[in-house]
């Protein structure tokens, strides 16, 4: 991996807001061609957005790894994949060859989906070894594992956590984006107070404003999943350190410390 590559990708606690300036903004960002109607144009359009912009990673489709690892060869923009997608229920062993090919066709990082449904019936221990198998089999690649937060209370949420951390895994990642909501910055700030500061947390799902970016890192996130790359650069070239001091406000009011989570 690129030297620039792994400066980018390395911190794994939350930002310091007051310091945010472009580049720290748009280098959190995950850009999101994980749609299933995209297109060929549409993954190499997507490829050189992400580059225009130096986000983190470009997160595709499998199929998509081994056109976006050379699109993106000569960038400081990591090619990263998703595996067990969308719904983790795949056998073991076949979500860790997933991976294994992904890292060997030249990903950075991989989103892996744990078993949602094995997990909300109560089996940790199988969600929690295939998630070590897995991770063991493809390191020191990071793993960020995706527990689908809008299927679980938030007792669920905190034991899902507790799993991904004992399997290893670099980051904690709210969604997939096919779930029926997305991030919460509640929800957001409790995975962070679970993992602290030396894991990730991954926000993905409705992340679509310059504002929603703002306040699901404010809430504890060091990496977003987003689509809407562009916008929420545009955005911040208009109004960024306005939006940073709302973002900041919000985070420490007293509704923000409420809510479900």
């Amino acid at each position: 991996m690129k030297q620039a590559t792994k400066v980018r990708l390395a911190n794994r606690g939350p930002l310091d807001l007051t310091t945010l300036d472009e580049k720290t903004l748009m280098g959190v960002i995950d850009h999101s061609l994980l749609r299933p109607d995209l297109t060929r144009a549409d993954v190499e359009a997507g490829c050189d957005l992400a580059m225009e912009y130096e986000t983190a990673t470009v997160c595709c489709r499998p199929a998509d790894l081994v056109f976006v690892v050379n699109r993106l060869r000569k960038s400081a923009v990591g090619p990263t994949t998703v595996i067990g997608f969308p719904h983790g229920g795949n056998v073991s062993a076949i979500k860790e060859r997933e991976a294994i090919l992904a890292v060997d066709q030249g990903a950075v990082e991989l989103d892996v989906v744990m078993n949602i449904g094995a997990f909300r019936s109560g089996d940790l221990g199988y969600v929690r070894d295939e998630l070590a198998g897995l991770i063991y089999a493809v390191s020191p690649t990071p793993v960020k594992v995706i527990l689908e937060t809008a299927y679980l209370t938030p007792e669920q949420v905190e034991a899902g956590c507790r799993v991904a951390m004992e399997a290893r895994a670099a980051f904690v990642k709210n969604g997939t984006g096919f779930s029926p909501r997305g991030a919460e910055p509640a929800e957001i700030a409790l995975m962070r107070r679970v993992v602290g500061d030396n894991m990730g947390v991954k926000a993905a799902h409705g992340v679509r404003t310059l504002d929603a970016l703002l306040a699901v890192l404010a809430a504890g996130a060091c990496r977003c999943g987003a689509t809407a790359t562009a916008s929420i650069a545009a955005e911040w070239r208009t109004r960024g350190p306005e939006a940073v001091q709302a973002a900041l406000a919000g985070a420490t009011s007293p509704a923000a410390e409420g809510g479900s989570y």
